[in-house]
């Protein structure tokens, strides 16, 4: 018999009643049922239920033991009868009479339980996380990742691409995030950076002749967390193309998406409906007006509409003083709504101001009447325009937000969010995807006037060299697009700016002196002076991907060993200073800021 196992705690069945077993595993729970005590024994397979009558001679032994104790039981399988059964359990046919115990490691008393739902505070759970991950949650989550990363490799070796890995020491890059930087020791001065991207390697790739790339690739980003973003470092399916359009890249990646997607729309145990591909196209300025978001929501029916000229002269003085400005108007139905009491109404407001907004002006239609300040204040004619142009029914409502068109954006944007969900309106158990097409290649600093790249910088802008030299920048769109899940974005891509005199001009708009461009990405630009041909890609997120399938709201669920939102490693005491020995070796000295109080 094998010294520690002939089973896994998963593996037992009906039909292996009389025979004899051996099983190693944790100490999940102790039930002492009087005369007998019962140990279900945990392994990363499964439970079993282990058996010790008191007078045993191991009774003892198991006695004493505290849960998550690793121990060694070595008996016989015996069928359970009647409703001792447990149907719920995949060895709850069997149970295991133990005579033989050998205990492997004994647990000290645990600073979190393993076993039950109970909620313990974060900073625990991540100094524990190793404890943590043996809770029936967190490992479920982390082997589904690991199932869906599997997954994803398959069908883009199936696509036709060639996984390939990018260097991790690299130079720094302008991914719009602050690099982690790591010193030379051997070149005194200078600092390697952790890539935030591969972007230019994965480029370079494409010049190099390969065609299809991709790799499930970390990235490093000295940024805060949020709930969908993890500090420091993250996974991304990476990939990039040649010789492909824009329709080219959505082609191959939405089997790949929507593939897994399927595969795992039950991994909650409830089915989801996923978007079958080819998946909707929405450009970056309807999305905007139609969703006050660049992350549009498609479970979310409301749609917003632009009625800046509903308002423009009219008698609703505060908003025709916003438009006079040069402000907008943005509607924001709200189906079924006017028979809410007005505390719903006032509670909007509320909401609106929480949001730094003077509020959100409404009408209700109850029937044939509007109902509302505004209504009271504004031409029949207009009310009816209105109506007309968001499509509202007798028995709804809807909210409008005024001012400068970005704050007025946001603020639609949100409402909108927000009354899908209070409304109960948001589409359950499904995965709603869409690609966002056609990003503006610049945007204005509204603070210092200065023009620079609203997006990826190495994309080609549409129209080419002659945009770039006969356009306004501010209207130039770029190939860029962003893949969206429920409201998530799980990547940008682009078709790149293979050419480098329209790379040198694109960066010129942005204040960049060809110079400063050589210099800074100068391997790239050198390369494409030697034939590249047009590419293009994505890189969507892994730990987005999973948590979404998880139906996690917090990404650090869907991650083996997360920091906590301070980017600090609880459990391995990262970061951590190091001894000045260390330094001078580096050729770096303390500069610390003044201690704070």
């Amino acid at each position: 018999m094998h010294a520690y196992r002939t089973h896994t705690c998963g593996a037992l069945r009906a039909s292996d009643a009389g025979a004899p077993a051996r099983l190693s595993g944790w100490v999940h729970r102790k039930r002492d049922h009087g005369g007998l005590v019962f140990v279900d024994l945990r392994d990363h397979y499964g439970l079993t239920q282990c058996v010790i009558p008191t007078g045993s001679p191991v009774f003892d032994i198991i006695d004493k033991l505290r849960p998550e104790s690793v121990i060694t039981v070595t008996g016989d399988v015996v069928a359970r009868e009647g409703n001792t059964v447990n149907p719920n359990l995949p060895t709850g046919a069997i149970e295991l009479r133990v005579h033989e115990v050998h205990v492997q490691s004994a647990a000290e008393v645990l600073p979190i339980q393993v076993a039950g739902e109970q909620q313990f505070p974060e900073d625990l759970r991540l100094r524990y996380r190793f404890l943590d991950l043996r809770r029936e949650r967190q490992h479920r989550n982390l082997m589904l990742r690991s199932k869906v990363i599997a997954s994803i490799r398959s069908r883009m070796v199936a696509q036709g691409f060639t996984e390939f890995q990018t260097p991790l020491l690299t130079a720094s890059s302008p991914e719009g995030a602050r690099d982690f930087l790591v010193p030379a020791r051997l070149h005194p001065g200078k600092f390697y950076a952790l890539p935030q991207a591969p972007q230019m390697f994965k480029q370079l790739a494409m010049v190099a002749g390969f065609d299809r790339y991709f790799q499930i690739a970390p990235c490093f980003r000295d940024e805060a967390s949020r709930a969908d973003r993890s500090p420091g470092e993250f996974y991304q399916l990476d990939f990039e193309m040649s010789f492909v359009t824009q329709e080219d890249v959505f082609a191959a990646i939405e089997p790949v998406l929507a593939g897994v997607f399927e595969e795992f729309s039950d991994a909650t145990g409830t089915k989801r409906d996923v978007t079958p591909d080819p998946f909707p196209r929405i450009p970056y300025a309807d999305s905007m007006l139609r969703f006050g978001s660049d992350k549009p929501d498609l479970r979310n029916p409301i749609r917003l509409s632009d009625v800046t000229e509903a308002f423009r002269d009219s008698s609703f003085g505060l908003f025709a003083r916003a438009v006079a400005a040069g402000g907008v108007v943005r509607a924001i139905p709200a189906p079924g709504a006017a028979g809410k009491p007005r505390s719903f109404f006032d509670g909007m407001n509320e909401w609106a101001r929480e949001q730094g907004a003077g509020g959100l002006g409404y009408i209700a239609f109850d029937g044939a009447e509007a109902k509302g300040p505004i209504a009271k204040n504004l031409q029949p004619e207009r009310i009816a325009a209105l109506r007309a142009e968001c499509g509202l029914k007798d028995g709804d409502a809807v909210f409008f937000a005024a001012g400068p068109e970005v704050a007025a954006v946001r603020l639609a944007g949100q409402a909108r969010t927000k009354l899908g969900t209070d409304l109960g309106l948001i589409e359950a158990d499904c995965f709603r995807f869409c690609w966002v097409t056609d990003f503006p290649m610049y945007e204005k600093d509204e603070e210092t006037g200065r023009i620079d790249f609203s997006h990826n910088p190495f994309s080609m802008p549409q129209g080419g060299m002659a945009a770039l030299m006969e356009q306004d920048p501010l209207t130039i769109n770029a190939y860029q697009y962003d893949i969206v899940c429920n409201g998530i974005e799980l990547s940008s891509g682009a078709i790149r700016n293979h050419r480098p005199e329209i790379m040198i001009k694109a960066f010129e708009i942005a204040g960049y002196t060809a110079e400063q461009v050589e210099a800074r990405f100068g391997g790239m630009l050198n390369a494409f002076r030697y034939g590249a041909p047009p590419h293009g890609g994505s890189a969507p997120g892994i730990d987005r991907i999973v948590m979404l399938l998880a139906d996690e709201p917090n990404i650090r669920e869907v991650v083996l060993f997360p920091m906590n939102q301070q980017a600090e490693d609880l459990m391995m005491g990262a970061p951590a200073p190091v001894e000045d020995i260390r330094m001078k070796e580096l050729s770096l000295r303390w500069v610390l800021p003044p201690a704070k109080g």
